[in-house]
């Protein structure tokens, strides 16, 4: 479990500084984080709406990612992270770990989301083109989204009293690991606006 978590957090964490904390009551971070969650499904629902197979598929060079790409390695992460934080939940919980956070909630969304910083997928991150069209894609995100939504808007368990010690950067908590999610998402928004801004990009 530590070696699945481990690989998730290299992947959006590599090369991040760590800031002071600060802290916001439980049950207004777990608020934010279900509109977070909603808002950016929505958002790569709109990122993608209206959009034909071509465009979907469309790639700006061999070795770069298509729209539809994107997608798929969003829900492979999500499932990959959902699993983990299963695990991680079902220790026992430590809250007196909290002091150790190196990250707050909102310099973990800026990390993640900033695109200047260029991060490498692990190869069980890379999208496997396992997909009959690329509806049946994106509607396998909404699905794993959805799972997720309901599991925050449910569940019982102290999201911030479980803490896993990353050898590489230190301390962050189950609520954050749902919370790469969503800024996770919207940092490969941002890709497939740049993917539609390409000049060859199919009209």
């Amino acid at each position: 479990m530590k070696k699945v978590i481990l690989s998730l957090a290299v992947v959006l964490f590599s090369s991040f500084i760590a800031l002071p904390l600060r802290f916001t009551k439980d049950d207004e971070t777990k608020a934010q984080l279900i509109t977070r969650l909603k808002d950016s499904k929505s958002d790569l629902l709109k990122a993608v709406a209206g959009l034909t197979d071509a465009q979907l598929e469309y790639r700006p060079a061999p070795d770069r990612w298509s729209i539809i790409d994107c997608v798929e390695h969003l829900t492979i992460i999500e499932k990959a992270m959902t699993d983990a934080e299963k695990k991680l939940v079902a220790e026992t919980p430590d809250p007196e770990k909290k002091k150790n956070l190196k990250y707050t909630d909102e310099q973990l969304i800026k990390m993640v989301e900033d695109r200047s910083q260029k991060q490498k997928t692990p190869p069980f991150g890379m999208p496997k083109h396992n997909y009959a069209s690329p509806a049946d894609a994106i509607n396998a995100f909404v699905a794993q989204r959805d799972q997720v939504i309901d599991y925050v808007s449910n569940t019982k368990d102290m999201l911030r009293a479980h803490i896993y010690n990353d050898p590489e950067l230190g301390y962050v908590d189950a609520y954050q690991l749902l919370l790469f999610n969503a800024a996770h998402t919207m940092r490969h928004i941002k890709q497939i606006d740049e993917i539609k801004a390409d000049p060859g990009f199919p009209k």
